[in-house]
């Protein structure tokens, strides 16, 4: 290869003013972490639950049992921080996690960032997004074509740093030499389909980098709305490369693309038994109440922005008519 066996790249997106996703390249440990929450508080779920798998003890575990453990201990330093720092109260993150053992890559995940395979000229999502429309789609409910269109479509069911513990969906895959294997945020899977996914990561095989770059490039010709992140590597003989590499996490002065953010979908997170009153029917009251329900913070803090705006505008008015 001309390149390295691996990468990583991130970028803030179009219409993004911060970027909350977070990245981990430390061969042999690869994760994607996608926050979320008021303020800042996404860009430090991210940042935690990064940082915890490199300094995490897991020792004497191997694949599934330490991909958990390692999950767990990011999910426990996000939920300590929601709790006990009121600036970051109901924050979360998604996390996708891939160790590399010998001919062995075990994946870990929670949220809807996703790992793919790509092995002889085809590509397959291994993880399943832990999100509303999927299970809308599991139960025919939605078709694949509605969900890639559905509001609700950033509405997580599972994330870490809600609750003391997190159910994580952990398992292993038997590479072959030349499989490429990429963990991604979904700015990448809301923006590029999976075709044209596929497609450059078979053009640039041979440089992971330019890969990397290519699918941020092509995420924000799609239209950027989110911030988006990309790790890739490759399963070679004879590579040996297992330098460490830092956490790679967002910048405190971030670039924004674009003249005007638009306004974009934060990603919430529904519980379980939400979920299931918004299977009971599409459309009906149940399920517009259990969608609806974890948006009701930050509707307050619109309500209460729109108010100060409309009180502004009435003092204005006042000393208008007062001037007169």
């Amino acid at each position: 290869m001309s390149g390295r066996w691996y990468a990583g790249a991130t970028d803030t997106g179009r219409k993004r003013r911060r970027n909350e996703d977070a990245y981990v390249v430390a061969p042999p440990l690869f994760a994607v972490a996608d926050g979320m929450g008021g303020a800042q508080a996404g860009e430090v779920a991210s940042r935690l639950a990064a940082a915890a798998l490199e300094d995490s003890d897991s020792r004497g575990l191997t694949g599934r049992e330490r991909v958990i453990s390692l999950i767990g201990e990011a999910n426990r330093r996000v939920y300590e921080r929601s709790s006990t720092d009121p600036s970051a109260s109901g924050m979360g993150t998604t996390m996708t996690v891939a160790l590399v053992e010998g001919n062995a890559v075990t994946i870990g995940h929670v949220g809807d960032s996703r790992a793919y395979l790509v092995r002889d000229g085809r590509m397959e999502q291994l993880t399943e997004d832990h999100s509303l429309v999927n299970e809308l789609m599991k139960s025919g409910k939605l078709s694949q074509e509605e969900a890639e269109t559905h509001p609700q479509r950033s509405v997580i069911t599972r994330a870490l740093g809600t609750d003391p513990n997190v159910d994580v969906d952990a398992f292993s895959i038997d590479a072959q030499a030349g499989d490429v294997f990429l963990l991604c945020s979904d700015g990448l899977t809301t923006m590029v389909d999976d075709a044209d996914i596929l497609e450059l990561l078979e053009r640039h095989h041979e440089d992971l980098d330019r890969a990397a770059r290519s699918l941020l490039s092509a995420a924000n010709r799609g239209g950027g709305e989110d911030n988006v992140t990309v790790v890739a590597f490759t399963i070679a003989a004879g590579d040996g490369d297992t330098a460490e590499l830092p956490v790679v996490a967002p910048s405190e002065e971030e670039t924004l693309h674009g003249a005007e953010p638009a306004p974009a979908v934060d990603t919430m997170v529904v519980p379980a038994d939400q979920v299931e009153a918004a299977l009971l029917e599409r459309g009906s009251p149940e399920a517009e109440a259990a969608v609806q329900r974890p948006f009701a913070p930050a509707a307050r803090v619109r309500l209460a922005l729109a108010m100060v705006a409309l009180l502004g505008v009435a003092a204005v008015l006042l000393v208008w008519g007062l001037v007169r």
